[in-house]
């Protein structure tokens, strides 16, 4: 099943972007594993206290996507998308890399970059998507 989901109810972004976020994240650092049961709709709804519409919505987005698949009476699964990650993570470094390139020719400050990057992996609360 999913570890806690990271959910700000007061963020601007839908809260099934960041349900489906979420499950990205807990694929790529392999905390949820190919063929892998998740949790039911209603179930996961109920955890987090939201509409299992909205739930269904990211479910149905992952789906689309290739995270997850369904079978009939039985649940959803993560599927093998290791391959889909390795494209996203490399594809992901060369936008880092020419935003930091951009960064550079624009005079700001190598620790004012350090800066941003530890705020983003340590929760620092301001969102710079």
């Amino acid at each position: 099943m999913f570890s806690m989901f990271n959910i700000n109810y007061r963020s601007g972004e839908p809260i099934y972007q960041q349900i489906y976020n979420e499950v990205v994240k807990e694929i790529s650092l392999g905390l949820l594993r190919p063929q892998e049961k998740i949790a039911a709709v209603r179930e996961l709804a109920a955890t987090l206290g939201i509409n299992p519409n909205t739930v269904s919505k990211a479910y149905q987005l992952l789906e689309q996507n290739g995270y997850i698949y369904s079978l009939v009476g039985k649940g959803s699964f993560v599927s093998d998308s290791s391959g889909k990650l390795a494209g996203l993570k490399e594809n992901t470094m060369n936008n880092l890399k020419r935003e930091i390139k951009t960064a550079c020719d624009l005079g700001i400050l190598y620790e004012d970059v350090l800066r941003v990057t530890d705020e983003i992996y340590h929760g620092g609360g301001k969102s710079y998507a």
